[in-house]
This record gives C-alpha cells, sequence and structure tokens, in this order.
C-alpha cells in the first residue's frame, strides 16, 4: 500500500511495510539520485533487533553508512541536537546528494528534517516514523522545528521527506500508551475532514485496539490522505492547512507548562492534543454539542485522558493555570494581539478565529483540569 504526491513537481510517497519489507527501503533509496553516503540518526530506545533489521536495509544500498544514536524525548528537541548532526555531516564531507534517514518518533524526526533542510541548503531526507503520533501526523507535512527558550516549534522550516516508511513491526511493537496516543491525532482528523475516521474507531475498536494490520493501516492510510489534503496547496500554513491545528493551540500551551516546571517528559503530545481539542470546543461554549461528546467519548473509549490529572502533578492549580494561560499567547499561530484556534462548526468543518474573550479562556483552562 502505497500514498503518492506531489509538490512542486517533486514526487513524495508514504509506503506501507508489511514484515516481509526486505528489499522495499533499499530500492527506494537507491531510486533517487545520491552520492552513496547516509547517516542513520535512531532512537536509542527502539528494540536493538530492528535496529538491526533496518541497517541491514541499508547496506543493501551499497551506501556508506554513519550511525547517531539519540534520545528521542522533547528535552533533547533543541540546538544541542541539531548542531551536533549538522557537526557529523561537515566533518564527514556530506554534499547535497547525501541522505539522512531518521529513525525514531516525532522529536527525532522533526530535528533530522531540519537539519537535512539546512546543511547546504537541503539534501535527501527519509523518514520512518516509530511513534504512533509520528506516523499518522509529524512524519508528512514537512513541518521541522526544535524548542528554544522554552518555546514549542519556535525555530523551524518547511522540509519534505522523500518518502516516509511505515512499519507494520513497529506498529505491533509500540507500548500501549504510544499506541494509544497517536489515536487522538487520527480522531482529529476524522473531526476535520474525514467521517470514514470516526466510524471505522467507533465500528472497529477492538481491531485497532488488537493492532490488527490492515485495519490500523486503513486508520493511517486515511488519516495521512486527510492531512496530505490540508496541506497540500498551503504548505506554509496561510488558510486551509490551519485546520490541521485542531486541538493544537491548548495542547502546546499544557505541554510547556507541565515540562517547563517538571523538567521532564511527563504527557504525550496526542494526549495532550485530545484535551487540546475539547478546550477549543468549549471555549467556544460548544460543550453540550455533539462535536464535544463525539470528540469526548472517542478519548474515553480508547483510554486517553480527557483533564488534566493534578494529582499527578507536584504544584498548584493556580500555577498551571497561569503558566498554560502565558503560554497560549506564545503559540505560532498568532498574526496579531490575540491567539488563534480552530472553530469547529460541524463535522469536516472548520474556520481559524481568535482568542478575544479572556475570562473564557480562563474558565476553559480551569473545565481541563482535575483536583
Amino acid at each position: 500500500m502505497k500514498l503518492e504526491y506531489k509538490i512542486n513537481k517533486s514526487k513524495h510517497s508514504v509506503i506501507f511495510c508489511r514484515s516481509n519489507y526486505k528489499g522495499t527501503i533499499s530500492k527506494t533509496i537507491n531510486s533517487i539520485n545520491s552520492d552513496k553516503n547516509i547517516l542513520f540518526i535512531y532512537d536509542r530506545n527502539i528494540e536493538k533487533k530492528i535496529v538491526r533489521e533496518i541497517l541491514s536495509e541499508l547496506k543493501i544500498t551499497g551506501c556508506n553508512i554513519l550511525k547517531i544514536e539519540c534520545v528521542s524525548e522533547k528535552l533533547n528537541k533543541n540546538e544541542k541536537l541539531l548542531f551536533k548532526i549538522l557537526d557529523i555531516l561537515l566533518q564527514n564531507s556530506f554534499t547535497k546528494n547525501s541522505i539522512i534517514v531518521s529513525f525514531g518518533g516525532g522529536v527525532l524526526g522533526d530535528v533530522s528534517a531540519l537539519a537535512s533542510s539546512l546543511y547546504l541548503r537541503g539534501l535527501n531526507y527519509f523518514c520512518i516514523p516509530t511513534t504512533m503520533t509520528s506516523i499518522v501526523d509529524s512524519s508528512i507535512g514537512g513541518k521541522t522545528a526544535i524548542n528554544y527558550k522554552g518555546i514549542t516549534n519556535s525555530i523551524g522550516t518547511y522540509y519534505h521527506p522523500k518518502a516516509v516508511f511505515i512499519l507494520e513491526k513497529i506498529i505491533k511493537t509500540l507500548p500501549d500508551r504510544e499506541f494509544t496516543a497517536g489515536i487522538a491525532e487520527i480522531i482529529k482528523c476524522g473531526i476535520i475532514g474525514e467521517n470514514k475516521i470516526l466510524e471505522l474507531l467507533k465500528n472497529s475498536k477492538k481491531k485497532v485496539i488488537e493492532r490488527e494490520t490492515s485495519v490500523v493501516f486503513k486508520l493511517c492510510y486515511l488519516t495521512l490522505k486527510t492531512k496530505i489534503k490540508f496541506f497540500l496547496n498551503d504548505i506554509h500554513e496561510k488558510n486551509t492547512r490551519l485546520s490541521l491545528n485542531f486541538g493544537h493551540t491548548f495542547a502546546h500551551a499544557i505541554e510547556m507548562a507541565i515540562e517547563q516546571k517538571l523538567k521532564r517528559d511527563f504527557i504525550r503530545h496526542g494526549e495532550a492534543v485530545g484535551i487540546g481539542m475539547l478546550c477549543e470546543v468549549f471555549y467556544e461554549k460548544k460543550r453540550k454539542e455533539k462535536i464535544f461528546c463525539t470528540i469526548e467519548n472517542l478519548l474515553k473509549e480508547y483510554n486517553l485522558p480527557t483533564k488534566i490529572y493534578l494529582n499527578k502533578i507536584p504544584f498548584s492549580k493556580n500555577v498551571l493555570q497561569d503558566s498554560i494561560y502565558k503560554n497560549i499567547f506564545l503559540d505560532k499561530k498568532r498574526a496579531g494581539k490575540n491567539p488563534r484556534f480552530i472553530s469547529i462548526g460541524g463535522l469536516q468543518k472548520s474556520r481559524i478565529k481568535e482568542i478575544i474573550d479572556y475570562d473564557h479562556l480562563n474558565e476553559t483552562i480551569l473545565k481541563a483540569m482535575h483536583e
């Protein structure tokens, strides 16, 4: 199974790989004009056997392979990792025709893609995502970034992978929390763009939870196809692509607020997006409407949080509320004085609006917390 699309006449693809994928990755890499140098950047937490399998696949290409082992967590989404990658590229005389292959979650993918875009103004980039959120969201669309000065994705570019490889073996071996965290991004695409996604989530829950490959691949395919529809003619987020940020104004603020205090990963991005979607619908005073109930019920069905549980956080409700409020005003979608969010008028009906009622904003933040 494959998804293909073009950006500026350049071909890009998402390739779904069953367990017998041998030769697929190497053949795709060898289909481009390269100088036969690969920098392989991978997360040390991935099962070693699977890392060895990918390395064997890369060796089939006949390329010279250098490796960087990283820890793919939010605190490492920074300039240190970025310049570590750039230094290795420079020290080993990589060229514009060289290749970077990232094998990790969204953090590793974002930083690797940013390095790919910056080095000599762009070299060949391939992505093998290893979390559900990166599979269904960050692996495509071309957004690259690091977090800087405590602000999420404050430095970045738009740069698209030549190909993304989605591996059945990775989906099967994900920890339960990592798998379900990605469901929130799938729900998001169902709400803004494709009702078939919501139907599949509702009617095939057991098969999704058991990770039946045909069903999970279909969910991923529909989600990525929806994402492509939104970004293809709006790469730089001037119009339609902004709808893909549904839930993210509050989600990023929640993530930053908690992690600025704890200095460690606490909430998964997908988990924050789920809570963020409910916040954005609640802000529009639509808590009792069908759209709110649809999101809330699906999050509960897939064991995703619908609130921030304060008993798990070692600081006060007021401190957290104040920090989330301040971080909302740092959101990168803000074009003027007021932060912006995605307004949902109904299933598959979205538009961007400004947050102008600051009292209700505070009320919304408080509603997102559970004592």
